[in-house]
């Protein structure tokens, strides 16, 4: 791109910001001290976030137009050390993971926001197999999340059932709303899904909002029972049928928050385990096929009907699993939980992380959960911020944090064939 072209993109840029902080930032009003209303102008504050767009666009320009020009070369020792430093960063927020509990500083509010990011990371994989792995694209998500939350807190409620024989009927439900959503959308490609899943997202939450017999409607369902391991509650008395008694440990209320948090992150390393597993088997060669090609994959004979769905009730299953936990977490539940922003959310971790990669998906869950909690400080600043940083990391990083299209499984090296096969017809 010229110099000229170059400035007036930016340009342009520039004046869309303008636009957009003129009423954000510019104009602010204000509570006087005689209860009336007082318009406060910052048009300094705006120059200069425009102009801090203006220079940023053109530097993403300059930049990008230089990495266009740059020849293609080998991957060098320099490609081989970041591959390497990638293999060891799983095993190291692994390792990280399991020990937060127990490292110095550490205490509830921490958990509580690991507890959180984990929730999330658990529901990024979740998605990843529907969107990342078998390319369909779903923004209903969060309606799965909701029937295994409900599932749980019905089921517990009304009739008595521990948590852990809920936790596999919410994660059953979800997977057979799962395939209920699947048939429908069979011959929907792009958007038409798009908007399909969306609109199962919503019916979901509407009906959740007007069934007050069995959802509580608006007001939800409070008083869930609170999760025990194994039949040993986590109570304060300290009595021998308790956690605390049971162990000879003292009565802590940071027991249960401990608990949760090991829960949370078994339940997250099962579905990574059972995505990976299953990638590497013929079914997961048939979601990634279904999502570079499914013309394709119709010619060489597979099964696209039973892929999508497996795609759906898998995903749906493991979204069950995080709705049960989060019910009993929360002990209420409503349906206030469960909006289309949720969806939003988990889809953005999945986009940004990288479609296909379960590494990725962590980070991303990492850095907008964790973010939230990060700029919590910066009041209306926060999402501002927290937003240009997506859009600067997107531009820089199109495929994702740790974005990934490679086959996992690929042809080792090319293997010559004679002369004399091609001419037999074998080449």
């Amino acid at each position: 791109m010229s110099p000229a072209a170059a400035i007036r993109d930016a340009a342009i840029a520039a004046a869309v910001a303008f636009g957009l902080f003129a009423m954000l930032v510019g104009l602010r009003t204000e509570i006087g001290p005689q209860s009336n209303l007082i318009l406060r102008q910052r048009w300094a504050a705006v120059a200069i976030l425009c102009a801090i767009v203006f220079l940023g666009r053109l530097l993403i320009t300059w930049w990008l137009g230089r990495r266009a020009l740059r020849p293609t070369t080998a991957a060098g020792p320099w490609t081989a050390r970041l591959q390497q430093a990638g293999r060891l960063f799983a095993p190291a927020m692994l390792a990280l993971a399991l020990l937060l509990p127990v490292l110095p500083g550490v205490g509830r509010y921490e958990l509580d926001v690991g507890i959180l990011v984990l929730t999330y990371v658990m529901l990024g994989w979740g998605l990843n197999i529907v969107v990342g792995l078998a390319g369909l694209l779903d923004l209903g998500y969060v309606a799965f999340y909701a029937i295994g939350a409900y599932s749980y807190a019905i089921f517990a409620q009304y009739f008595g059932l521990s948590f852990w024989i809920c936790l596999p009927i919410a994660g059953i439900l979800a997977a057979f709303w799962g395939v209920l959503l699947g048939f429908p959308v069979l011959r929907l490609r792009g958007d038409y899904l798009a908007i399909v899943t969306l609109a199962f997202g919503e019916i979901i939450r509407v009906v959740l909002l007007n069934w007050t017999e069995l959802t509580g409607g608006p007001n939800g369902i409070s008083g869930i029972p609170r999760p025990t391991f194994f039949g040993l509650p986590f109570n304060a008395s300290g009595d021998p049928d308790s956690f605390a008694g049971f162990f000879g440990l003292e009565p802590s209320p940071s027991h249960r928050v401990i608990f949760l948090y090991y829960l949370i992150f078994a339940l997250a390393l099962l579905t990574n385990w059972v995505t990976l597993r299953l990638r590497r088997q013929p079914l997961g060669r048939a979601w990634e096929a279904l999502r570079e090609d499914e013309i394709a994959c119709r010619a060489l004979g597979i099964n696209i009907t039973t892929t999508k769905l497996t795609a759906f009730a898998l995903g749906a299953m493991f979204g069950g699993f995080a709705g049960a936990f989060f019910a009993t977490r929360q002990a209420f539940i409503s349906p206030e939980s469960f909006t289309f922003i949720e969806s939003a959310i988990i889809l953005a971790i999945v986009v940004l992380g990288g479609l296909g990669s379960q590494v990725g998906v962590a980070v991303a869950a990492l850095v907008m959960i964790g973010g939230f909690e990060v700029f919590r400080g910066l009041d209306e600043w926060r999402m501002l911020v927290f937003g240009g940083a997506m859009v600067v990391i997107m531009v820089l990083r199109p495929r994702g944090l740790v974005g990934t299209r490679t086959p996992s499984i690929a042809l080792g090296k090319r293997r010559a064939i004679s002369g004399d096969l091609v001419g037999e017809g074998h080449g």
